[in-house]
């Protein structure tokens, strides 16, 4: 599960320009599957050892490396699949559009399905002391915030 904590924020622009806004952002959370963890469970599942392991994972991580310097997507089977993705910036003139014209590479990762379900199904809860005395927490539906403008990530 997922707790979310309200904060609020005084618009700049839009429609609410100077009000003050709410909206929920995630608690600090402890929970991190760590490589070592990672592995415990491969090791758990598997007839693998902590070496053979280590070893797959760096290999994997090496190979994905190489792929996506040479611009080529990488299909990671059941969890999905890896893509360079270079935008273009638009220009008035044909011959200013050069390499230099294009925007940084990014990599995108596009999941599959079983996995789209597994965060999809993720539990949510917002801590709202004021949503509780009017009724209760009040839980985010699965997978987002219910729409609205999205939080400074500066805080």
């Amino acid at each position: 599960m997922i707790e979310f904590e309200v904060r609020s924020r005084k618009m700049t622009i839009g429609k609410n320009k100077g009000k003050t806004m709410y909206y929920a952002v995630p608690k600090v959370s402890k929970h991190h599957l760590t490589a070592y963890q990672l592995e415990n469970e491969i090791i758990a599942a598997t007839s693998l050892t902590r070496g053979d392991v280590r070893n797959a994972l760096t290999s994997l991580a090496e190979a994905v490396n190489r792929a996506l310097q040479r611009g080529d997507s990488v299909d990671l089977g059941d969890l999905g699949m890896l893509k360079v993705i270079i935008n273009p910036t638009m220009k008035e003139k044909e011959e200013e559009v050069t390499s230099a014209s294009l925007k940084t590479p990014i990599v995108r990762f596009y999941p599959k399905q079983s996995m789209r379900q597994a965060y999809k199904s993720v539990q949510t809860r917002v801590v709202n002391s004021k949503a509780h005395s009017a009724g209760g927490t009040m839980p985010l539906p699965p997978g987002g915030s219910g729409g609205g403008e999205a939080p400074d990530p500066a805080g």
